[in-house]
């Protein structure tokens, strides 16, 4: 058995400032009444010498008073982690404390380990065992390592399909998993309705307590497809809106006019329950309502990983959120980063040596105009309502030479891919970077498929190059020479395990930015004819939903 080593495991307890006592096994054997592994395993946040290991204890999931059946005290937890998939060869095992105070949740930080390879890993926890994760070290940060097979997600509404996307995202064994936001919805059942109707109801009031986010997280992580992703791969987490409430900017909820005097408080119990339920190093534990998660992650010499958080310093939206024409976008005082983390982001570009520089964050990035006219209506939930806040991201990679700068966003329940300029309103300027966009897991209900330029946008819009609706993800293959994208889909969320394929296929090769598109699956006769009400329906959708 390795030498145990303080340095290479955190007590979450303890990470709060509590003072815990490791209590015996053989109290934990007789207090358990049935598996606590029922929230499953999860890696996260990997460095080039290791990773975060996380586990949940919850005998029963949806107990309304979020505590998931657990008796109020803490319990040991102990993890190993092996250097093979069938966990004979021990590398490394300690022990932590799943402390009532943070939902039994349990944050294990390692380093030591050897760089670019996948490890195994487990708990224990009285006589029970946990399912076996896979997770995987960055490349030392001078060396490339191999091509990264990196995936990105986001919005995954319990409540509107089943998480095929994800079982589907897993048996592809990505490297790295990105979540980009809504990773669950607030509503309480039958509030937020997808089109032909929801497949399944969340559990509880809209949650606004502690209680009611550690219970809706575990009915979400209850989902057996949900859980297979999480153990196949480290993630790099970030929320976006839902995870709080919809369209949430600041300290000021998303109805203003309907007064909410305790969102300070429901703030600070989500952004409590959000770490308590996500792979994530102690710097990001929440003090009251603040929590540090914009971060960076260096996948060696290949790519830097700039993970943004466009909800908890952002003004709010102007002229009343929603699609507007909105002089209130193009305020230079105005931000959606806040001043600190665009500082730290251009920081980062200045000092990147990185083949690819990543960003990982949540909202439209490019320019999305819906009318066809003189006026300029565009969503300001998005970067189009923060207009100079974009320009100085966008002039600071430029000013800083960062080499392949990317984009990567979620939020909007489509696919697309854009190419990404300094000045919108002059299409034949030069493009300077390169947007891709997932779709929903689930969120927005099946979708269809449909022809790509059939959208409005993308005539009103030429740097918009490809547009789906259905559910699916994305994953790339990161290289030297090129990132590879292919959008995947699947045809339906209101049934289980449908396949996936891939429906559009876009390349952006190094020191030239913007997309290029190398496949398109063409549509099928049925499609074809539902194409175009497709679409008009999906605009109608997405400029009205919440």
């Amino acid at each position: 058995m390795p030498e145990l080593d303080r340095r290479h495991f955190l007590v979450t307890g303890l990470a709060a400032g509590a003072a815990l006592t490791i209590p015996a096994p053989a109290l934990a054997s007789r207090e358990l009444r049935t598996d606590p592994f029922t929230l499953g395993v999860a890696s996260g946040d990997p460095g080039s010498d290791g990773f975060v290991l996380w586990t949940r204890l919850a005998q029963e999931p949806l107990a309304e008073d979020g505590l998931g059946g657990m008796p109020p005290r803490p319990f040991t937890v102990r993890w190993q982690v092996y250097a093979d998939e069938r966990c004979r060869r021990l590398v490394r095992a300690g022990a932590a404390v799943a402390a009532p105070e943070w939902g039994h949740s349990v944050h294990v930080e390692l380093d030591g380990l050897s760089a670019d390879r996948d490890y195994w890993y487990r708990f224990r926890v009285g006589p029970y065992v946990s399912p076996v994760g896979r997770t995987r070290t960055a490349p030392h940060p001078l060396s490339y390592g191999g091509p990264l097979a990196m995936a990105f997600v986001s919005c995954s509404q319990y409540e509107h399909g089943y998480f095929t996307a994800y079982r589907r995202l897993a048996e592809e064994h990505p490297d790295l998993i990105l979540h980009l936001g809504d990773y669950q919805y607030e509503y309480t059942k039958n509030s937020y309705v997808a089109p032909g109707g929801n497949v399944r109801d969340h559990e509880g009031p809209e949650t606004e307590t502690l209680a009611g986010y550690r219970q809706r997280h575990a009915q979400y992580k209850t989902d057996p497809d949900l859980r297979a992703a999480h153990a196949a791969a480290p993630w790099l987490v970030v929320w976006d809106d839902h995870e709080l409430d919809n369209n949430w900017a600041g300290d000021i909820p998303e109805r203003p006019d309907r007064p909410q005097p305790d969102f300070p408080v429901r703030r600070e119990a989500a952004f409590r329950a959000y770490y308590e339920n996500m792979p994530l190093r102690r710097t990001s534990v929440p003090h009251g309502v603040d929590m540090q998660l914009f971060r960076r992650i260096r996948w060696g010499r290949m790519a830097s990983f700039h993970m943004l958080d466009t909800r908890q310093y952002r003004d709010d939206q102007g002229c009343g959120d929603g699609y507007r024409d909105c002089p209130d976008a193009a305020d230079p005082a105005r931000s959606i980063t806040g001043a600190r983390q665009e500082a730290w982001l251009l920081d980062g570009f200045r000092r990147s040596r990185a083949r690819w520089d990543i960003l990982g964050q949540q909202v439209f990035f490019a320019q999305r105009d819906n009318d066809a006219g003189p006026a300029k209506v565009t969503s300001q939930d998005a970067w189009d309502g923060y207009v100079a806040s974009r320009r100085r991201i966008t002039q600071g990679w430029i000013d800083a030479g960062v080499r392949n700068p990317v984009v990567l966003t979620g939020d909007v329940h489509a696919h697309w891919a854009a190419d990404l300029k300094l000045d919108y309103d002059d299409p034949t300027g030069p493009t300077v970077g390169s947007e891709l966009v997932a779709t929903s897991i689930t969120s927005g209900g099946d979708g269809a498929d449909s022809d790509p330029a059939a959208h409005p946008f993308l005539a009103i819009n030429p740097h918009l190059r490809f547009y789906n609706n259905q559910r699916g993800y994305v994953i790339t293959r990161v290289e030297r020479d090129k990132l590879t994208a292919d959008f995947k889909v699947v045809p339906t969320v209101r049934e289980p395990g449908a396949e996936a394929y891939t429906k559009a296929t876009f390349v952006i090769e190094d020191r030239v930015p913007g997309v290029r598109q190398t496949y398109l699956r063409p549509l099928d006769q049925a499609a074809r004819l539902r194409s175009r009400m497709s679409v008009e329906d999906t605009v109608r959708w997405e400029t009205e939903r919440p």
